[in-house]
């Protein structure tokens, strides 16, 4: 099963880093983040990788340039300006069996072969992996100026949020429309109309690096190794 994984975004909140080099590439405890993406799947068996690149792409391509030798590494230029939608329907001519698909900037633990036999089990066009992301803020509750309850920080408890780790159809496609489509958009909107998107619930490890203080986070967990597999 291929693996694609877009990697063409300006990531103008870590503007620190991506002046320099695209957000993929930003190191997390000495490795490209996108390099700590690949050993994962590369952990459940998957060798065929398709990165869709866009800004700074020559910097991906060199990367992987004599790496990953037991591997097959698809570089793709997907243009500077195209969406993630875009992105993903630039590459369809390589996607003709169902597929996965994830973001350059997001690692995790989850269990990819969970993940397929829940879309197969579910038979739809679009699987996403939902996630409750940790609180930046611990919770107090207060009556009359005294706390009553005190939780330091843990998962929102609101909402599930899409944390990527997709599993697809090649069908799933035609519901993106060209280069300035969002795949968070009317692609996944319409799938979810068409009852043909299923979400797999993901309770472990999940954190995207948006900002630098996502960064500085999955330098802690990585350096103490509390990812667990």
């Amino acid at each position: 099963m291929k693996v694609v994984i877009l990697a063409g975004g300006l990531g103008t909140r870590l503007s620190e880093y991506t002046k320099v080099i695209p957000k993929p590439m930003i190191k997390i405890n000495k490795k490209p983040i996108i390099s700590h993406i690949i050993d994962h799947y590369s952990k459940f068996g998957f060798k065929e990788f398709y990165i869709a690149t866009g800004y700074k792409g020559k910097i991906i391509k060199d990367y992987f340039k004599g790496r990953f030798k037991n591997k097959k590494i698809n570089i793709i230029d997907t243009g500077q300006k195209t969406m993630t939608g875009g992105r993903l329907k630039r590459l369809k001519p390589f996607l003709n069996e169902t597929f996965l698909m994830t973001y350059g900037d997001g690692v995790s633990n989850i269990n990819i072969r969970s993940l397929i036999n829940y879309h197969k089990k579910k038979n739809k066009l679009a699987t996403l992996t939902a996630v409750r992301p940790p609180a930046r803020f611990g919770a107090l509750k207060i009556r009359n100026g005294k706390v009553i309850y005190f939780k330091e920080k843990s998962k929102l408890d609101e909402s599930w949020i899409n944390g990527g780790f997709f599993v697809l159809e090649p069908e799933f496609l035609n519901y993106i429309k060209g280069d300035q489509t969002f795949l968070e958009r009317e692609p996944l909107e319409k799938a979810c109309r068409k009852k043909q998107l299923n979400a797999y619930k993901h309770k472990g490890f999940w954190q995207c690096m948006d900002t630098k203080r996502d960064k500085d986070y999955l330098e802690k967990i990585l350096r103490r190794k509390k990812i667990v597999e």
